[in-house]
């Protein structure tokens, strides 16, 4: 008996050993969820047309970043298919261990029953008690005969429940069996479209060689155009700065460069902002990040390197940017093609929304999370439509991708 108690506790044992170990596959889990998610955004986002001149360098990046966001899936499938083997594996040598003991305990079970009978035959439980020598005897045996009834009971109880271990260890264990057999698949599938992906990557790349000096000639004028924008917006936030602290003049704080005096009113928002790193609602509900914060080299074309001033959104044709905290429209700045950056400042933190169509506020208004703040606009060649997203304290850059909630 307590050896096959034992073994239950083993069992369980083994069993909490399996959700400390699951949990980790649950994360994969999760992330392959997510990453299939970003596949199905991909696909529908980005815009596969007819190869043309004026949009191949974007063609080829759109057939990159699906081919990245693949790799993603397929790396992740992979672990989880490691972990759940692992899984399987300890599942099969459990199954193969309750199965011996229990083995052990029906045979114990049946010799029990069988001594029991015979028991029986030989002498009747009354005569067994009066054969007693006296009072003392016959009490203890009626004990034993009670203990040995209570016994087999118990075996008998401990037959079903080990019984009923197993099933559903086995149960388990095939449901596993196919989950790592739909991972298989799910690979297979994504390995398959990097394939093709692929093909077309290698023919965009052998078209744009050839034209290669006119790409890079195109691609620093528009690099220089961004410069020049990005500067325009670090004037206006110094202005604001300067022109705030102005008013500020009366208080007894003193003002460091490029630096906003704040407001008990300012410093409770910029705190509030602060709290939520890493929780703050993406600028644009449905999107993908097209592009990173900070210097990369270029996708496609070498020896060019970009200084990403904040993050590109690419999502659907008429989506709006929605401001990601509460605050106060700090300034709108036309571009090029009448389109406009609004800035919201929240404290002594702003954030840039770039290249709207339209604006549906003006300076000076009170916004709110989530408030829609322009439409996005969508480019006539190639038909995408990007929101350019920066992130400032003072006039300093930051990386929005630490303080956006993770996708």
């Amino acid at each position: 008996m307590k050896k096959s108690t034992l073994h239950i506790v083993i069992f369980f044992l083994i069993a909490s050993s399996f959700s400390g170990f699951s949990q980790t596959r649950k994360e994969l889990e999760t992330q392959r969820k997510r990453i299939r998610l970003d596949i199905k955004r991909v696909n529908k986002l980005l815009v596969t047309q007819q190869k043309k001149e004026q949009n191949a360098l974007e063609e080829l990046k759109d057939i990159n970043l699906k081919i990245d966001v693949r790799n993603k899936f397929i790396g992740t499938v992979n672990l989880e298919s490691i972990l759940l083997g692992k899984e399987v594996d300890k599942k099969e040598k459990e199954i193969d261990k309750l199965s011996k003991n229990l083995e052990v305990l029906k045979k114990d079970y049946a010799d029990m029953i069988y001594r029991s009978y015979k028991s029986k035959s030989l002498q009747s439980r009354m005569m067994f008690l009066l054969s007693s020598q006296n009072f003392y005897q016959a009490y203890k045996r009626v004990q034993y005969m009670q203990q040995y009834a209570s016994y087999r009971k118990r075996q008998g109880e401990e037959i079903v429940i080990q019984t009923d271990i197993l099933e559903k260890i086995k149960d388990s264990l095939q449901v596993q069996k196919l989950q790592k057999d739909s991972l298989i698949e799910q690979e297979q599938e994504q390995k398959k479209l990097i394939e093709d992906d692929k093909k077309e990557q290698l023919k965009l790349i052998t078209y744009i060689k050839k034209r290669e000096k006119r790409y890079k000639r195109e691609l620093q004028t528009k690099i220089k155009e961004e410069k020049v924008i990005a500067q325009k917006i670090d004037k206006l936030i110094k202005e604001a700065i300067a022109r705030a602290n102005r008013k500020a003049k009366s208080t007894s704080v003193k003002a460091k460069k490029d630096e906003f005096i704040l407001s008990p009113e300012a410093k409770a928002l910029a705190a509030k902002f602060e709290l939520n790193k890493g929780k703050l609602p993406w600028p644009v509900k449905e999107s993908i990040i097209t592009r990173r914060f900070g210097v990369q080299p270029h996708p496609t074309l070498s020896g060019i390197t970009i200084n990403s001033t904040g993050i590109h959104f690419t999502t659907s044709k008429g989506s709006m940017a929605e401001s990601i905290f509460d605050g106060e429209v700090l300034g709108i700045q036309k571009t090029s093609g009448g389109k406009k950056n609004v800035l919201i400042q929240h404290g002594n933190y702003i954030s840039t929304y770039k290249n709207l169509e339209n604006s549906f506020v003006k300076v000076g208004d009170k916004v709110t999370t989530g408030q829609g703040i322009g439409k996005i606009f969508t480019n006539k060649v190639t038909q995408k439509t990007t929101l350019v997203f920066v992130l400032f304290k003072n006039t300093k850059r930051l990386n929005p991708q630490s303080w956006l909630l993770r996708r």
